[in-house]
């Protein structure tokens, strides 16, 4: 088994570090300045106390990989991505090729089963980084995260076991779950805070905020009838305890993974599929979604304008929010 990890960053880069570090066959697919330098100089893996140089090889697209039947991808890009990644991926891959969504979000496995028959979801929960080209880094000291693995949209085979066991090996805790979407909708609840930590200023009001997003995500959830209760993905404090989080040559992991987007000045940000996806839920749902709503504005605001991170008045969000009009109780005008 070879794994081809679609989306070298944060998640992906880390991933494809710690399968390599254990012995296993591993390809990356990176673009732009993160290729380039991963190409030239290798991959750059840093965590509390160390650092590594790995000689990993690197493709800007699935057309550069010399694609083989043993092949799985581990797809790790940004959801708003994942439609354009996987155009590019059907037009390299056999069709047969087994897709692991190791992303946030709820939509990408859907999206990926319209060209892939064989689709898998992962829950993720690390704590990386990615900010410089060619540079990755793994907060924990105590492991590098939890990632479980699960067939789409349920059950279990033989090649969950074999990547669960993979991940489990290189310092990931990994078991295969025959309900992995109800730990991504898990997750998803928790995720709904990243917008708040990308674009808002620390404080009680950024707190007050993501309490209630999540108060809506979780109205949502129960409206539509899914199953999304996992304590063990949303107690993130309790995670990263467990993981003993440190710092990497004395500086503090830099925020969620959408706060890492717009620090990078990446055009685009992950909140569509995140709040967008409790806001969408809502709609189809007649739950109101207010908060979601204007963190999902307010977010694509903050990339086109090129704010820097943290620098919202939280009130701006309730404020936004509590000005939305509904027609009929539930679509904000």
């Amino acid at each position: 088994m070879r794994f081809i990890i679609f989306g070298a960053g944060a998640i992906g880069g880390v991933v494809g570090a710690r399968l390599h570090q254990s012995d296993f066959d591993v390809a990356l697919i990176a673009r732009g300045a993160h290729y380039e330098a991963i190409r030239e100089k290798g991959l750059t893996l840093e965590w509390p106390g160390g650092s590594v140089v790995l000689e990993i090889p690197v493709a800007e697209s699935p057309a550069g990989v010399e694609w083989t039947a043993d092949d799985v991808v581990l797809i790790a890009t940004k959801s708003q991505d994942t439609a354009a990644a996987l155009l590019t991926l059907r037009d390299a891959a056999p069709a047969t090729t087994p897709v692991v969504c190791v992303q946030n979000g709820v939509e990408n496995e859907r999206a990926a089963l319209r060209v892939f028959p064989n689709v898998y979801g992962a829950v993720v929960m690390s704590p990386t980084a990615h900010i410089e080209p060619g540079i990755v880094q793994a907060y924990g000291t105590q492991g590098t995260g939890v990632i479980d693995v699960g067939r789409y949209p349920s059950g279990l085979d033989a090649l969950c076991e074999q990547v669960a066991d993979a991940l489990d090996t290189s310092d990931f805790s990994s078991v295969a779950r025959p309900d992995i979407m109800r730990f991504k909708h898990a997750k998803l609840i928790s995720n709904l805070a990243n917008a708040v930590d990308a674009i808002c200023e620390p404080g009680p009001a950024s707190g007050e905020v993501i309490e209630l997003a999540q108060e809506e995500g979780r109205a949502v959830l129960h409206a539509a009838g899914i199953e999304f209760v996992a304590d063990d993905v949303n107690d993130v404090v309790g995670r990263w305890e467990r993981l003993d989080v440190q710092p990497i040559a004395g500086r503090e992991r830099a925020g969620s993974s959408t706060r890492q987007s717009i620090a990078r000045g990446m055009p685009t940000v992950e909140t569509d599929y995140l709040n967008g996806e409790v806001a969408m839920l809502g709609r189809l749902h007649r739950v109101p979604t207010p908060v979601n709503d204007a963190l999902c504005e307010l977010s694509a605001r903050h990339v086109r304008e090129r704010r820097a991170p943290a620098t919202l008045p939280a009130g701006e969000v309730l404020a936004l929010a509590r000005s939305a009009e509904y027609a009929d109780g539930s679509v904000r005008r």
